[in-house]
């Protein structure tokens, strides 16, 4: 989070601050492009990018809180990975790569590396047994870090209904941990 700069940061980048745009894409890229990763997107790093070019294009007709600033570029991200999955939908799929080969980088601390992998790997996986709708709330509830009525918005669901879907998404994710007898 930006935090109590937020008011300058964002006065900054709609009036064009390099800087500006620069605070806001580290705070929100992370979170942004894990989303949409781990929502299956083919190419989660172009289509986080293709999200802030929209975001910096709309840029100076959002006026709003820091809040309401992540929820806003969620809908953004949430509509491009949309768009996305329908698009691929309608075109033939290329051959599948191995997502842990793309991972891999050479060097470093070998144990610290396979352990990562392994837990990015376990993560990805269980999010890939939920349902399109609970993932979505899930991983904006937790990468987003957007409230339940931030979440009803992105997705047009209402707060009940993102409620209902966290609580079984999060139900199915503790009964996968038991059944790999894994500690929640």
């Amino acid at each position: 989070m930006i935090g109590p700069a937020f008011p300058e940061v964002l006065a900054a980048a709609q009036a064009g601050a390099a800087w500006a745009f620069e605070v806001v894409y580290r705070d929100l890229s992370g979170p942004v492009t894990g989303y949409l990763r781990l929502h299956g997107a083919a190419e989660p790093d172009d289509l986080a990018s293709e999200a802030f070019i929209s975001v910096l294009t709309g840029l100076g007709s959002f006026s709003g809180t820091e809040a309401g600033f992540r929820s806003w570029v969620f809908t953004i991200a949430h509509r491009r990975l949309v768009d996305d999955l329908r698009r691929a939908g309608r075109r033939p799929q290329v051959a599948d790569v191995d997502e842990a080969v793309l991972l891999e980088r050479p060097g470093g601390d070998a144990e610290a590396d396979a352990l990562a992998g392994l837990g990015t790997e376990r993560v990805a996986r269980l999010c890939s047994t939920l349902p399109a709708d609970q993932r979505a709330v899930l991983l904006l509830r937790i990468l987003g870090d957007l409230t339940v009525e931030q979440v009803a918005e992105v997705i047009g669901r209402s707060g009940q209904a993102v409620k209902a879907l966290q609580r079984r998404g999060l139900r199915t994710l503790a009964q996968a941990f038991e059944r790999e007898g894994a500690p929640l």
